[in-house]
């Protein structure tokens, strides 16, 4: 009868697991460090940059820069055309991204059948996320600008922008969805619930923070973007506002102003920036300071948000 060796592998005797999983611990701590130390590197570099644009754009604060047009004299010149085009921009972007991001997100990843067709698509939106935002301008000067025929309007901005952010709603929602436990979903289908009962009243209300978490950072990251509207040919000096999306009349709704032409916060920068005067310089560097501050504010949403939304959750 054969006998089992008595001699123990070097690795498995326990001075040899207590060197290995104090060496692991060391570099667990050697990497949380590490780690620590490049975020509070990058957000010293962002609050030096954030601090020097309010230095040098100190004097141009106030209600004056808000409210009017800009002009030839950098002392009477403000962002009120920008930041009303941007606030447009950024409101046909939302409509038109996230309901079409979310409702593929959601056909992805609860109702497509896994097959190499899927698979495909999976891959595209994926790597479309990666495309440098000048190609989207390419695609929206040909679709929405000729054939369509949009012209140079808030309508042709947004749906370029909604293009741009499309997929980064899209991949944020299907990892929201996925988070939930398969557990859920199986004690749903055994009350027999259907696969919509299933999706609308379980999946999407605790995937709510992820999605809106991932609409917002979207949405940040296309209120900086300049390379896409300069394409569709954005106005770099403007003195008028678009129409009012609200009138006095019934329906009390109008939409003609996005058939309006526009320019946007970054397109204002540029203008300023390319000039030499310092006095302009200053304009540009409140107007940067005024824009990533609103970059930081919505991401702050988004983080509230979601904190707010998985403090509800009990798994």
């Amino acid at each position: 009868m054969a006998t089992l060796p008595n001699a123990v592998p070097e690795y498995l005797k326990p001075d040899s697991i207590r060197t290995g999983l104090s060496r692991r611990k060391m570099l667990d701590q050697v990497f949380v460090i590490v780690g620590l130390v490049l975020m509070f590197a990058c957000l010293g570099i962002l609050a030096i940059l954030f601090m020097n644009l309010v230095m040098d754009g100190s004097e141009r604060f106030g209600w004056d820069f808000f409210t009017n047009f800009p002009s030839r004299r950098a002392e009477r010149a403000g962002i009120l055309g920008a930041w009303v085009g941007t606030s447009l921009i950024m409101l046909v972007t939302a409509f038109c991204a996230v309901p079409v991001g979310v409702a593929a997100a959601i056909y992805l990843e609860e109702y497509a059948p896994k097959n190499w067709f899927t698979a495909i698509i999976e891959i595209n939106v994926t790597n479309l996320a990666g495309v440098p935002s000048i190609v989207y301008g390419l695609l929206a000067l040909g679709l929405f600008v000729y054939q369509f025929g949009l012209g140079q309007s808030i309508a042709a901005a947004g749906l370029t922008l909604a293009l741009l952010i499309l997929p980064i709603v899209i991949v944020a929602t299907r990892e929201s969805i996925r988070a939930v436990p398969k557990s859920i979903r199986e004690a749903a289908y055994g009350l027999g619930a259907t696969r919509w009962e299933v999706t609308k009243d379980h999946v999407l209300p605790y995937s709510t923070g992820g999605i809106l978490t991932g609409m917002i950072l979207g949405l940040s990251r296309a209120i900086g973007e300049t390379a896409p509207i300069i394409t569709i040919g954005a106005l770099s000096f403007i003195a008028f506002l678009p129409s009012s999306p609200v009138t006095s009349e019934f329906p009390f709704i109008s939409f003609a102003w996005l058939k309006d032409p526009f320019t946007a916060m970054p397109i204002q920068m540029f203008n300023w920036v390319s000039r030499p005067d310092q006095a302009f310089q200053a304009n540009a560097a409140a107007a940067g300071a005024i824009l990533l501050g609103m970059t930081l504010l919505m991401n702050a949403v988004a983080i509230w948000i979601r904190y707010r939304f998985r403090k509800k959750i009990n798994w």
